[in-house]
């Protein structure tokens, strides 16, 4: 995709484009995520209709996208994206805290759920880690998502009780993982919990995601509280 790979030795630029109907809000992100190496805000959009318009010119490698744009929301924004751009990565980012549209961003095909209150750094780690291919879930995020779900009778970690389509079962280790995952931790953050290397961690995500038979970590989560396999 990138033809300049050559010349930078470390990482080439993340391109992304910002979708949101304030212009505070935007020109507070852009200034902040251009102060991060290997990130460039390439676009930005007040409405969804521009956004996609944009997307479709730049093909960026992850877009922000605001919840409540007028017109087209978000997540009707975000499922059309996927469909014109199939390898750009969307991160909702929202200061709503309403149950249903946490739980409908689940299922939209954005690769990871933000508050706005996140703060620069971490926001540019989320871009950073999504454009590698991973999910991401803010903890607040999580916890509103875990009241839909009715509650198990025994809310303990059950996993072990339980074969996935006759797959072998979680481990003790693998247990540990899956509840810090729901909490929203990325794998480095699950690294330093558990005292372990950052490719340890991977590889103990990579094998719950088949364990569990779902596709990446947003649905392993969902899946996890939906099941009861963990207590948050």
């Amino acid at each position: 995709m990138c033809q300049q790979t050559v010349s930078k030795n470390i990482a080439k630029d993340i391109k992304v484009i910002i979708i949101e109907d304030y212009k505070l809000t935007r020109v507070g992100l852009r200034y902040a995520l251009n102060e991060i190496e290997n990130i460039n805000v390439v676009a930005e959009a007040q409405n969804a209709e521009q956004g996609l318009e944009l997307a479709k010119k730049e093909q960026p490698d992850v877009v922000l996208m605001d919840l409540g744009l007028p017109g087209i929301n978000g997540l009707e924004a975000t499922i059309k994206l996927k469909a014109l751009c199939p390898n750009t990565k969307v991160i909702i980012l929202t200061s709503h805290d309403r149950e249903e549209e946490v739980v409908a961003s689940l299922g939209s095909g954005a690769s990871a759920y933000c508050l706005k209150d996140i703060d620069p750094i971490t926001l540019s780690n989320v871009i950073k880690n999504v454009d590698k291919g991973a999910c991401w879930i803010d903890s607040n995020v999580a916890h509103l998502a875990l009241k839909l779900f009715p509650k198990p009778e025994n809310t303990e970690i059950m996993a072990t009780n339980r074969n996935y389509d006759n797959k072998a079962k979680l481990t003790e280790r693998e247990n540990e993982v899956l509840k810090l995952l729901v909490q929203g931790k990325s794998n480095t953050q699950i690294a330093q919990e558990l005292i372990v290397s950052v490719h340890t961690a991977k590889a103990h995500v990579c094998s719950i995601l088949q364990k569990l038979c779902v596709d990446d970590r947003v649905q392993a989560a969902v899946k996890a509280i939906k099941e009861g396999l963990v207590q948050v």
